[in-house]
């Protein structure tokens, strides 16, 4: 009875020291392994047993973290005190020597990127500190990751959340862009007026050359006008001037019933017949009275 209590107890410290060895790794980390106090191996996400009292783990967080930069007083190349302050992106990729290469790699991240950063900046004028946040990021971030990658860690980026200067500095700056913006302003209220200005110009010109235009138009038509009245007096009139004068006689002598003698083959006989509309063959000296006497 003594024997079966015995390996019951046996059986049941066994089943306990078997379990207690169990250790279950999440995804999102490593295990460091070490055998009294010795680095055996890193265990992987998923089921892991280990020796109870003789092995222990350290477990190690893997994914990407985010460590602010605290505030610090920066004395900028112009001698100006500058407050900056940032955040650092970093993940570890070699677990081991995150653990035994620095005491503390959460603490040791951060305060290495504050000093990185006083001595980039330290370089640069506050003007130039603030014209050039992107390059800053940068170069920071290349000279922490050199320092950093023999912890086991890896940089991801870094970046400045504030560069302030002091608020005498601050408001001078305001006034300078004040200024600026009322000059920028200005100009382009300038080219506005001058832009209209011009405008106004050439609509004048533009009208004026329109009215100078039609008097020339209107000037090339009567001069036109004038040479058909010309070239149609010249052909029409000069020649059968006399002829229209004794056409208009003949008229007022036949309106009185006159008689009138008219000399055979003459351009007057002709006239009268083209206005009666036939012919008339006249002989010589033969009279009108009233009406034409024709020869059938």
């Amino acid at each position: 009875m003594n024997l079966l209590v015995m390996l019951g107890i046996v059986v049941g410290v066994g089943a306990f020291y078997g379990l207690s060895g169990i250790r279950i790794v999440r995804p999102i980390e490593v295990g460091v392994i070490e055998l009294l106090g010795k680095y055996v191996r890193t265990a992987n996400s998923g089921f892991n047993w280990i020796l109870p009292g003789l092995h222990k783990m350290h477990r190690i967080d893997i994914t990407e973290r985010r460590v602010d930069i605290e505030p610090q007083s920066i004395i900028t190349q112009d001698k100006l005190n500058a407050e900056v302050d940032g955040v650092v992106y970093y993940k570890v990729t070699d677990a081991p020597n995150a653990l035994y290469n620095v005491q503390s790699f959460d603490s040791s991240v951060p305060s290495l990127a504050k000093t990185t950063l006083r001595a980039v900046i330290g370089k640069l004028t506050l003007t130039e500190a603030n014209e050039n946040r992107s390059k800053i990021n940068d170069e920071v971030e290349i000279i922490l990751d050199r320092e950093v990658s023999k912890w086991g860690i890896n940089v991801v980026r870094v970046e400045l959340k504030r560069i302030e200067p002091p608020k005498d500095v601050q408001a001078a700056m305001n006034q300078v862009v004040k200024a600026e913006n009322e000059k920028i302003a200005a100009l382009d209220l300038a080219t506005a007026i001058e832009t209209k200005a011009d405008g106004e110009r050439r609509a004048e010109i533009k009208k004026a050359e329109g009215i100078a235009e039609a008097i020339k138009l209107k000037a090339q038509a009567d001069a036109e006008a004038i040479k058909v009245v010309n070239e149609a007096a010249e052909k029409y009139f000069v020649g059968n001037a006399q002829l229209l004068k004794k056409l208009e006689t003949v008229s007022e002598a036949l309106k009185d019933n006159a008689k009138i003698v008219v000399p055979a083959n003459t351009d007057l006989v002709n006239i009268i017949g083209d206005m009666t509309g036939n012919p008339i063959p006249i002989t010589p000296n033969r009279r009108l009275n009233g009406t034409s006497e024709r020869t059938e």
